[in-house]
């Protein structure tokens, strides 16, 4: 019979110890929600949205390597990918060769100025004339001037200018009582 008691006294007192249990669990998580109830909300939608850009991002990656693979796969593709890039190129080179043509061009006219131009010297030379009052009405007559009644000649003043022509303030020359020198080099004295 003690047996029978000892069975019956774990059965009455094993609901005690569930309910004793419950009570402990149902406080503590009150009070941790009732504490840090708002931290938890926020670092749960914090999580959410973190795999979420995790998820679409692995997805995106996944679809890349699959495309690649099938691009690999499929030699239609890889030959017109390889047919575009060899037309960009020649439309590329088909451009440099144009401007390279347009810049020889005017090489070969400067040249032709110039040539035409000593070939004018020479004459004028040989004839006794000034080459360089030549050449200068040669260029006037090439390059498009303004109307000469538009145009107003400056004289020039017989004054004496201020200073002579190579004066530079900051030099330390051209006169003056005063002169600008550097200051010395190194460490300043004292002790």
């Amino acid at each position: 019979m003690a047996a029978v008691e000892r069975d019956g006294d774990q059965l009455s007192t094993r609901p005690a110890l569930e309910t004793e249990g419950l009570r402990f669990l149902h406080v503590t998580v009150g009070s941790l929600l009732a504490t840090y109830g708002w931290y938890i909300v926020f670092s749960c939608i914090l999580l959410y949205v973190v795999f979420q850009k995790l998820f679409s991002r692995l997805r995106a990656l996944r679809q890349r390597q699959l495309d690649r693979a099938a691009a690999a796969l499929e030699p239609d593709i890889v030959v017109k990918r390889q047919e575009a890039l060899a037309a960009a190129r020649l439309k590329m080179q088909d451009e440099l060769n144009a401007q390279v043509e347009k810049h020889k061009e005017k090489l070969r006219q400067l040249e032709e100025e110039k040539r035409r131009q000593k070939i004018e010297m020479w004459d004028s030379m040989r004839e006794g004339k000034s080459y360089k009052g030549n050449t200068r009405k040669s260029q006037e007559e090439d390059s498009p001037a303004p109307s000469t009644s538009s145009v107003i000649p400056k004289r020039k003043s017989d004054r004496k200018p201020l200073r002579r022509g190579g004066y530079n303030p900051l030099s330390g020359e051209g006169g003056g009582a005063c002169s600008w020198r550097p200051g010395r080099r190194g460490p300043s004295s004292g002790g």
